[in-house]
């Protein structure tokens, strides 16, 4: 069995697709593509696809992550080109590599957030910010199925801070733009719990709904205070596995071989 690794988006319109509709989409696409897929037992065997740590409807994302299982061994560019072609403009599969370690899930300790607030200064966000950085805690409650539940957004953040408005999105109109790196810890915290704190700790309250888009997601870098490449173990254990597998092969040719 052969296990790839695939990164995906969601960008567009379809940053409002439930993750049970991605589902959908992509095992639409796994038939199209007839990608030789393996299945759970039982008496409704499901294609082998583990998704880790999906983006809330209604967020963009650069960095989705999923793996799926095949029964024959497939080259994961030519894979990732054919799976790409048959999914909905929006949600693109932009990387996959074969999985030769692992634990992927275990390697999403946090994630890179870009926060839109349209109507909103550049300098009320600053000042928003800076309340949240000085807070020890920021309590904020968001609703469950269980009720309300009150818990620290603070806690998780590990950056929150305003950066300059990308060229793209210059215009008369007031736009502050928020860089947020959060720890996936339990309970999540995320972009809205965040926004919720700014609302707490300085009373910011955007005019419109914020725009969030996740940038990247993987494994926090203590020392360099980076979110790294989840898929970065894979692709650095490739060439040593065909070292190995070369080695092998020069190993257990018989005595001569090769020889005119």
């Amino acid at each position: 069995m052969q296990r790839i690794r695939l990164r995906y988006t969601k960008r567009g319109r379809l940053r409002f697709t439930s993750h049970r509709d991605f589902q959908r989409a992509f095992e639409r696409a796994l038939r199209r593509s007839q990608v030789p897929m393996a299945y759970s037992a039982g008496f409704t065997p499901h294609p082998k696809v583990s998704y880790a740590n999906a983006a809330p409807t209604g967020t963009g994302s650069e960095a989705e992550f999923l793996e799926i299982a095949l029964t024959e061994r497939r080259d994961p560019d030519v894979l990732r080109r054919q799976l790409d072609d048959s999914m909905p403009d929006g949600l693109d599969i932009t990387d996959a590599v074969e999985a030769r370690t692992s634990g992927l899930a275990d390697r999403l300790t946090a994630s890179v957030w870009e926060i839109r607030l349209d109507g909103v200064e550049r300098e009320a966000a600053e000042k928003a910010v800076a309340a949240f950085d000085a807070a020890e805690t920021v309590e904020v409650e968001r609703r469950t199925k269980n009720g309300m539940r009150a818990f620290d957004a603070r806690a998780a953040v590990v950056e929150l801070r305003s950066v300059d408005l990308p060229a793209d999105r210059s215009g008369d109109r007031a736009c502050a733009i928020l860089r947020l790196v959060v720890r996936h810890v339990t309970p999540a915290v995320r972009p809205d719990d965040v926004l919720s704190g700014l609302r707490v700790v300085a009373d910011l309250a955007p005019p419109v709904p914020a725009a969030v888009t996740r940038l990247a997601q993987g494994l926090f870098d203590e020392e360099s205070g980076t979110v790294t490449d989840p898929l970065a173990p894979d692709r650095e254990a490739a060439p040593a596995a065909a070292t190995t597998a070369a080695g092998t092969a020069v190993a257990t040719a018989p005595e001569g071989a090769g020889s005119a």
